[in-house]
């Protein structure tokens, strides 16, 4: 499992390994992987804090001002976050007197959350979740940022949202968009704890199943290619379709994302990359290059252990969370170190694996240039960059 990190009294035991295969149903073409384990059991106690990264920071603060500029949000609105993490984002609606609730189900996230007053209901989202809440009020805003992926009952959940949702309310979710983790070759997002990969056309169907209608969509850059999705009931005249939102279904049905034999065609080109990341690293240590990594995301562990990279590859990798320093990957048990031992240590190589963070990462290690040091880095093809 992509966040299941060891402490280093575990690494010579036993560790369970499981399937790793996106299917894609012939009928509505959602790409899905099969449940391995539970979300009670991958999401209980959670290693991913969001507020480790300032750039997603930035891009949750710029949120707050636009849905609060856009929807007249005030004092007398509810917003409702559903995997609402750390309050990485609803305390910047605190700070514009907008009233809020997160809903969480790690509660050691969650106890952070509240930490910072930001008020956090421990539960898993879905009707009898939202059934329960909706009795202290619906949401005027109702959101989740790259949540909807980890959820194994999807009508669940999305039905629950049609329960929580005021009538004239707005839903805004974030996600991946499959467009481009086909179009830029971003398979290693693909884990355990995403359950599904969605494309507009595909994530329109699964609203439209429970009475709700997208109406807008915003294509962003974050997470390697997102889409922002917008909600509301399907029978609120307020809000009809925009030209954006009509054009991105017609443009997938046009790259052919309604037809089986494109995602056949996928899983070649990803075959063949793995095989072009191996010879990669292979040069660089012949070359005798030292590597290490930087950064310990679900999405490097998909590629390190897919790829059959390990210690002999990779020295070690850090990671600013300090949750996560002093374990070892998952599978390839390669040590996470915290970014502080870089400077003394001096590798020629450093591989970032959060390839969604690179300007960041890039911006934070520019003093490795000093020793001659280099980064590797996905972009979407593994090269080199000074």
């Amino acid at each position: 499992m992509a966040n299941s990190y060891l402490t280093p009294e575990q690494g010579n035991a036993m560790e369970p390994f499981y399937p790793l295969h996106a299917l894609v149903c012939t009928k509505c073409k959602l790409v899905q992987l099969e449940e391995f384990q539970s979300g009670e059991e991958i999401f209980s106690d959670y290693a991913y804090f969001s507020s480790y990264s300032t750039s997603w920071l930035e891009h949750c603060k710029r949120y707050t001002g636009e849905m609060t500029e856009r929807w007249g949000l005030d004092g007398s609105s509810k917003v409702v976050e559903i995997a609402s993490n750390d309050g990485y984002l609803l305390q910047y609606f605190q700070e514009r007197d907008v009233p809020v609730l997160g809903v969480e189900p790690a509660a050691n996230v969650a106890r952070v959350a509240e930490e910072k007053g930001v008020p956090t209901v421990v539960k898993f989202f879905g009707v009898d979740t939202a059934t329960e809440l909706a009795q202290d009020g619906k949401a005027d805003l109702l959101l989740g940022n790259n949540v909807m992926a980890h959820v194994p009952d999807l009508n669940d959940f999305v039905g629950g949202m049609k329960v929580l949702l005021k009538d004239d309310g707005v839903i805004t979710v974030e996600f991946p968009h499959l467009l481009k983790l086909v179009e830029l070759n971003q398979w290693d997002t693909i884990y355990h704890e995403h359950f599904c990969y969605f494309s507009f056309l595909v994530v329109s169907r699964v609203f439209e199943a429970h009475g709700l209608r997208l109406f807008d969509v915003e294509e962003l850059p974050t997470h390697g290619g997102s889409l922002r999705i917008y909600g509301c009931h399907q029978d609120d005249p307020s809000k009809p379709e925009t030209d954006r939102a009509n054009e991105l279904v017609q443009r997938e049905i046009d790259l052919g994302y309604d037809d089986i034999e494109f995602y056949a065609a996928y899983a070649r080109r990803v075959e063949a990359e793995k095989r072009d990341i191996v010879e990669f690293l292979t040069q660089l240590k012949r070359d005798g290059k030292r590597i290490i990594g930087y950064g310990a995301p679900a999405k490097g562990n998909t590629l390190l252990n897919y790829c059959g990279i390990r210690g002999d590859f990779l020295d070690y990798t850090v990671d600013l969370n300090p949750h996560k320093q002093d374990q070892l990957l998952p599978g390839t048990h390669i040590p996470i170190r915290s970014p502080d031992v870089i400077k003394d240590d001096k590798p020629d190589v450093v591989f970032i694996l959060p390839w969604n963070l690179k300007d960041e990462i890039v911006e934070q290690l520019a003093y490795i240039r000093e020793w001659g040091g280099q980064f590797a880095v996905r972009a979407p093809e593994i090269q080199l960059i000074p």
